[in-house]
């Protein structure tokens, strides 16, 4: 497999505290990533790490073979990395313009961005979403839009923090089903969850974080 990133020495301190101290993390381009431990062991600080909002110590860093700093946040990983959070934040506009809100930054031309946000909305299942403002939407429904959102900037890395945590039933169904697509197109995915379906998911690597630690079983 292709290293899609490597992080040497990955500290995190908070103070005189140190939170974790990870020798090697390898992410694998292409490949599923289930990231496990106890409430506050620090698995959403690393995601939120990786995805450039919270500071750390590294003594490496390498993307594609690139090698790379945690600080300042090199614009490589900013175009690269989608991060999506437990409780996703829309804004107070379309569904159709909260998943192109991040073309639009990027200055992609308006055709491009239409072609590329409704192959989003049809994969996500949310193309009959499209006009419909976010306080009218489900917990699943906004965690499938999100998840738009972040495909649609065609990510290497896919950062999910607890995507299931707060879905039942056929709405968390839906959202597991949407995460071998990303991998099969070529994106890594991590996501740190306690969820035994995510765990399990089929390929999946398994990295849990205990004491500091990870310890890593493949797939």
């Amino acid at each position: 497999m292709t290293a899609l990133l490597v992080v040497q020495g990955l500290r995190k301190r908070f103070g005189a505290r140190l939170l974790f101290d990870i020798e090697t993390l390898t992410i694998d381009a292409g490949s599923a990533y289930v990231l496990t431990g106890s409430n506050g062991v620090g698995k959403s600080t690393i995601l939120r790490i990786l995805a450039g909002l919270e500071a750390a110590e590294a003594a490496g860093l390498t993307f594609l073979g690139q090698p790379l700093g945690l600080s300042p946040y090199p614009k490589t990983l900013r175009q690269s990395v989608a991060y999506v959070h437990q409780h996703p934040v829309m804004f107070s506009t379309t569904v159709v313009k909260n998943i192109g809100y991040g073309l639009v930054a990027r200055k992609v031309p308006a055709p491009e961005i239409a072609r590329r946000v409704e192959a989003a909305m049809e994969w996500a299942g949310v193309t009959h979403l499209a006009a419909r403002h976010p306080q009218h939407l489900s917990g699943g429904e906004k965690q499938r839009v999100a998840l738009a959102r972040a495909k649609v900037l065609e990510p290497k890395l896919l950062l999910l923090d607890e995507p299931t945590s707060n879905l039942d039933g056929f709405a968390r169904e839906q959202v597991i089903g949407l995460i071998p697509d990303m991998t099969h197109a070529g994106s890594s995915v991590i996501m740190a969850c306690h969820d035994k379906d995510l765990i399990g998911m089929p390929g999946a690597h398994r990295m849990k974080l205990r004491d500091g630690r990870l310890q890593i079983r493949e797939a």
